[in-house]
């Protein structure tokens, strides 16, 4: 598919809510394509969209995915260049993120709750005043929970190894373009919507990621229930990886041993065998 062939089949229906049972709850999945770290360096150039909504108890994709190019107030560079293939001259005539996403992010109807995958970069750039301080379900986060048994857990690894029901192949592609990853997240959100209620999801997606292996150290992708004592409250004790230290805690607690007490370290230099398992990280 050609660039504007793929921009015209994600803008074709931009009136999202057309046809939205009226009792109906909806949830949307956002995607962003992105430039910089910050909008100081970079921007938002692309955003996608899914929507979700309930009827009868039941979960289900409405319409399909959405996408709009944005202009990002500064120049696209090459590293994200080679990921989403967007450049300078594909979003030059685009409107402003501040134009393009409060009627996304809000809409006519107002989302129960926004999603996206590894929502915390998401919220980077939505931030609530945009937002309309939305609430959000963090699928990478819910998908630990759920499908901790999965190989990963990245929005296209689960997309092949869960192989959801109905997902178009051709619409959750090109992968790292915004309205497809969209379209693959909605997909996983409904999924899981089938497990467990749209509250648990969002209690989960308020805590830090509850890991199923440690992610690097010197016990790198070790089970977490492989550890001994002594290395949880180390990790637990950390204050470098909150999604780290909040796996230790809950194992300790699974294990039924006693809750390890959180050390202030704001005046103290880190140990031996914090610094050993990497919960050092300074801050930026």
């Amino acid at each position: 598919m050609t660039f504007h062939a793929y921009m015209g089949a994600m803008t074709a229906s931009h009136t999202a809510f057309h046809g939205l049972p009226g009792s109906s709850r909806l949830l949307r999945v956002i995607d962003l394509e992105t430039t910089g770290n910050s909008f100081s360096d970079g921007g938002v150039v692309e955003i996608g969209w899914q929507d979700l909504v309930e009827a009868d108890g039941i979960w289900r994709l409405h319409r399909g995915p959405q996408a709009r190019l944005v202009r990002p107030g500064n120049p696209i560079s090459p590293a994200t260049s080679a990921i989403h293939h967007l450049i300078d001259e594909d979003v030059a005539g685009a409107p402003l993120w501040h134009e393009v996403a409060p009627p996304v992010l809000q809409g006519d109807i107002r989302p129960a709750a926004l999603a996206a995958h590894r929502s915390a970069f998401e919220q980077r750039w939505c931030v609530p005043a945009v937002s309309g301080n939305a609430r959000w379900i963090c699928t990478y986060k819910c998908a630990l929970r759920i499908w901790p048994e999965a190989p990963g857990h990245s929005n296209q690894g689960l997309r092949y190894w869960r192989r959801p029901e109905g997902l178009d192949r051709a619409l959750g592609l090109p992968a790292h373009r915004a309205g497809p990853d969209a379209y693959v997240t909605a997909h996983h959100l409904r999924d899981m919507l089938a497990l467990a209620p749209v509250e648990q999801l969002l209690a989960w997606s308020a805590e830090p990621a509850l890991l199923v292996r440690v992610p690097y150290g010197p016990y790198r992708y070790r089970s977490w229930r492989d550890l001994d004592r002594d290395v949880l409250a180390q990790i637990a004790a950390g204050d470098g990886n909150a999604d780290m230290a909040f796996t230790a805690r809950t194992e300790i607690a699974r294990r039924g041993e006693q809750p390890v007490a959180v050390q202030d370290r704001r005046t103290s230099a880190p140990s031996g065998p914090q610094m050993a398992l990497g919960l050092d990280t300074p801050s930026a």
